[in-house]
């Protein structure tokens, strides 16, 4: 049996300087579009550790490199907790039910090499940020994306 998952997560909203933003499309779903998500992997992982991870993890994409300082990732503050999907509840502690997601933007060069964790994601694009927010199938995805002119 495998160590349920941490209902405490991130969600980074990757963009460049002009406000494209990059979604991927999950593997365990297709036609559900994201930015990138994922869970603590220890609860006293701190949060910035975790999104520098998943970014590395499902991007490919290294912050602190020369291309990706660790300054462009910006903890921008907010949380949503929300009621987790049935169909993937199994992951979790038995009577977890709801996440809490705190939200990070990361700016990238417009010609950032991108490459995807097949297991988890079938492709990418990257989008102006109001198709991006229609385009997402989170709605705390989606509102996250909306708020990046205020945070980006």
């Amino acid at each position: 049996m495998s160590v349920p998952k941490i209902p405490e997560s991130v969600l980074v909203v990757i963009h460049t300087a002009d406000l494209q933003v990059l979604l991927l499309e999950r593997a365990d779903k297709p036609g559900f579009w994201q930015s990138v998500t994922g869970s603590k992997d220890a609860l006293d992982e701190p949060l910035a550790t975790t999104a520098i991870r998943e970014v590395h993890e499902e991007t490919g994409i290294l912050i602190g490199s020369e291309h990706v300082p660790v300054k462009n990732l910006r903890d921008w503050q907010l949380s949503n907790v929300y009621e987790i999907y049935p169909v993937w509840r199994h992951r979790y502690a038995e009577g977890v039910t709801h996440n809490t997601e705190h939200v990070f933007g990361l700016l990238v060069p417009p010609d950032i090499p991108v490459r995807l964790a097949e297991r988890e994601h079938l492709q990418y694009r990257w989008l102006s940020w109001r198709e991006a927010a229609d385009q997402c199938f989170s709605p705390s995805n989606a509102e996250a994306i909306l708020q990046l002119s205020r945070h980006g």
